[in-house]
Formats: C-alpha cells, structure tokens, sequence
C-alpha cells in the first residue's frame, strides 16, 4: 500500500503540470511543483523505489502455486514424524494418521487444530489464489477480491501449526534409549507447501484486479455502443 501511495504522490504532480503548465501558449509558466514521472523508478520526496505494477505477477504467482499443489500430496500421504522406541518398536505417522489418533484419544481440540491448519487451510489457500488469478484475468467482482486476498495473505502462517508441534516433539521428547523422534519426509514437503503459498500470495498483486475490471468495462462500453 506504501508504494502505491508514493506513486500516486509522485504522479498527481505530474498530471496537475501538463494542464497548468502553458508555456507553449506563451502564458503562464512551468508549475515548480512538478515531480518527475514515475519511470524514474524512484520517489523524489523519500527515494523508495517505486513501480506501476509489479512484473510478471501472474506468472510468478500461478508458478509458485503449482509447485505447492505438487507438494501437497507428499506432505499428506508421507510421514511427518517417526517414533523409534523400545517398548513399541517403530512407528510412523502422517498428518491425517495423527488427527485420527488425537481424535480417537478424546484430544478433540488438538485434532480439530491441527486438521484445519494442516489440511483445510492449504487447500482452501491454494484455492483462493486461483481464484484470484482468475479475477486478474476476467476482471470480476475486484472489491470482493481484494479482501479475499488480503484474508489469504493473513492466514498462511496458520498453516505451520503441525510443523511447529513436530519441531517441538523432536526438541523435547528425546529421551535416549526408551525414543526417538525423527522428522520425516512429509513434514519437509508440508513445509514447502506452506512456504510456497506464502510466496505465491505475497507475488500476487491485487492492483491487476481493477486493471483487469477496469479493461471489461471498456470492452463492455464499446460492445453495448456498437450495439446501438
């Protein structure tokens, strides 16, 4: 929002001295006030870098929300942790394995956490962003868009939840000879899945919302005067 901000600050100037500048007419004089156009890439007033729009968005974004989706899969059927003791041998458990267990202890809370930011919030992640560069391309409902993008950008970081409870078992919960606990290949790629959708919502830039929304109601406008 803070580049958007000092691009309009540095352009407004701009357009206010091309209609009050009149030299060419003889009258009247160039406005001081004038800052330089916007493709000088840098704010006269702070020296931010600043930029109409951010390059290949879109393309970055769908990019790095295939790779997750691509994780996905691996981070649900392979083992986030294995268990090595004594008493019950080796066990290994995968992300839906552990809700299952948590819920079948009566750890309903527990289960009901880890389900919705390890499984539910990834996939309905994954889903707004193509929502969203869908909307980027067809240039609908930019308003309500924007605010799924703002809440998708927010609860990204709910999705490490079962990374942190695995990083935290394998810190503690070693105790020698009786366990073990080992990180295991899910867990990388559910963090990476996590990682990447973060990337992916943080590439999108919504300002392409009201330029895709802005180029439909022009062609709309130019359909309904042919029409006439």
């Amino acid at each position: 929002m803070a580049v958007v901000n000092a691009a309009y600050v540095a352009v407004r100037p701009v357009l206010r001295g091309r209609h009050n500048n009149q030299t060419d007419s003889g009258v009247g004089g160039p406005d001081i006030g004038v800052s330089p156009p916007v493709e000088m890439a840098h704010c006269p007033r702070c020296h931010g870098s600043l930029h109409l729009r951010t390059r290949h968005s879109l393309q970055r974004t769908i990019a790095l929300a295939v790779a997750a989706a691509a994780l996905y899969l691996p981070a649900n059927l392979l083992p986030v942790m294995r268990v090595d003791g004594t008493l019950r041998g080796s066990e290994e458990n995968t992300i839906l394995s552990g809700v299952i267990q948590f819920w079948q202890s009566g750890d309903y809370p527990v289960a009901i956490i880890i389900f919705s930011a390890s499984i539910v919030i990834p996939i309905v992640k994954m889903f707004s962003i193509l929502v969203l560069c869908l909307g980027a391309r067809f240039g609908i409902a930019p308003r309500g868009l924007t605010r799924l993008y703002r809440i998708t950008a927010h609860i990204g970081h709910w999705s490490m939840v079962d990374v942190f409870v695995v990083s935290i078992l394998v810190g503690v919960v070693q105790l020698g000879a009786v366990m073990t606990i080992t990180v295991g290949a899910g867990a990388l790629a559910f963090a990476g899945v996590v990682i990447l959708t973060m990337l992916s919502a943080d590439a999108f830039d919504p300002r392409l919302l009201w330029d895709a929304a802005a180029r439909r109601q022009t062609r709309l406008a130019n359909a309904h005067s042919l029409s006439k």
